[in-house]
């Protein structure tokens, strides 16, 4: 079978012992540096992935994709908006809502907090809040019966639990015979949500029903804007832009990426810097070909002379120093890319283990958003990272292979 002279004497030289064994161990140190820098740059990108897969899902959980609302503060003919909104082919649900800050008192204990009012049923078609519920139901939420569902955290500071009674205060006021007060009202707790630390959700947010919302903050019939839901949430500012053309001049269109795309667009630059630090490590260890190939060719003075007496060009011995350099990266890079996926696809139980058996826990759910370490390995990483490692590793083949063509076969065979 015909094989080009290159590649069989490359694939020759790759197997073959040299006379110094000190070569061979470089050789494979090389081999195993970058096998471990695609490793760790595998594993560390596929662990980023996880976190920001888990933040969006979670945020989204608690913040609906879009929000209509109105320059105002409340959108009266909110039936209309809510059937034009339906009209688009991209929405899949719409839920109205009444939102205003307030001040929490029970026992003497004062918190602010961000109250929604909302309907339980239209509000899951919008939003996963009502998973959330850790302690009562989403659905004990009834009109006139003034119940609240708080924040864990939030219950926490108040120092009150499921059954009691909290008065919410308003800035809006009241006339009566004793003066001027801010208008309050006495609310139930009947449900605690916890959605975990990071962006405070559990610490000062509160929910009750829309038509308790309406009466606390005396909007009438009239709501503060409607929450969206869509097929595609990541085409959410694109649809917010068409949006603006079809409502009102007064209409805000506010969307996830308005409140949370800095936020992600800093997690997408971390990972890049990331990949080109962790790239250094496969760098290192691919540069450790040149002085590897470097002894190589110094070992093979003389088979390079007698090849090049036989008619081989320096383009050829060239050749024959890249494959055997490029080889070591492939070998490396494939070894590195396997352990990569294995390691990340196992991270999770890796790490549920050691906080197991030494009864620690690195992520606590009282601090981080995300209390596990997630994992989501993408094809993209790897395409990548193995295109980014077998051009280093050829790069390095260069400077030996061009010095091994200039080699003059006269002065190698001298004294030979």
């Amino acid at each position: 079978m015909f094989r080009p002279a290159a590649l069989f004497i490359g694939l020759r030289y790759t197997r073959a012992k040299t006379r110094n064994n000190f070569i061979s161990f470089i050789s494979l140190v090389s081999m195993i540096g970058i096998a471990l820098g695609v490793m760790v740059l595998v594993t560390v990108l596929s662990v980023m992935n996880g976190f920001d897969r888990e933040i969006k899902k979670r945020v989204f959980t608690m913040v609906p994709p879009m929000t209509v609302s109105s320059a105002s503060g409340y959108v009266e003919n909110w039936a209309e908006v809510q059937k034009l909104l339906m009209s688009y082919p991209s929405i899949t649900a719409t839920a109205p809502f009444v939102t205003g800050e307030v001040l929490i008192n029970f026992g003497g204990s004062v918190q602010p907090a961000l109250i929604t009012g909302l309907l339980p049923d239209e509000s899951k078609k919008v939003s996963a809040v009502s998973e959330k519920v850790v302690s009562g139901k989403f659905t004990d939420l009834k009109p006139h019966e003034f119940g609240i569902i708080l924040g864990q955290n939030l219950a926490n500071r108040l120092g009150a639990n499921l059954g009691d009674k909290v008065t919410l205060v308003t800035s809006k006021v009241v006339l009566s015979p004793m003066g001027v007060f801010p208008q309050s009202k006495r609310f139930t707790i009947v449900g605690l949500f916890h959605a975990g630390g990071g962006f405070g959700f559990d610490a000062g947010l509160g929910f009750i029903h829309l038509g308790d919302a309406q009466t606390l903050f005396g909007l009438g019939k009239n709501v503060s804007g409607l929450h969206v839901n869509m097929k595609d949430v990541y085409g959410a500012p694109r649809l917010a832009q068409l949006l603006r053309t079809e409502l009102t001049p007064t209409a805000n269109i506010s969307t996830w990426t308005d409140q949370f795309g800095e936020f992600f667009h800093a997690v997408q630059l971390e990972k890049t810097i990331m990949f080109f630090i962790l790239m250094l490590i496969v760098a290192v260890a691919a540069f450790n070909l040149v002085s590897t190939l470097v002894m190589v060719v110094n070992d093979k003075q003389s088979d390079i002379a007698i090849l090049r007496t036989f008619g081989a060009t320096p383009g050829m011995i060239m050749n024959i120093f890249i494959i055997q350099g490029g080889l070591v990266g492939v070998f490396g890079t494939l070894l590195g890319i396997i352990g990569g996926v294995l390691l990340a696809s196992n991270v999770t139980d890796i790490v549920n283990w050691i906080e197991h058996v030494f009864r620690v826990q690195f992520l606590s759910s009282s601090v981080y958003f995300v209390n596990y370490l997630p994992s989501e390995v993408k094809i993209g990483d790897i395409v990548t990272i193995s295109i980014a490692s077998l051009v280093l590793s050829l790069v390095a083949t260069l400077y030996p292979a061009f010095r091994a063509a200039k080699m003059n076969p006269v002065e190698s065979l001298r004294y030979e």
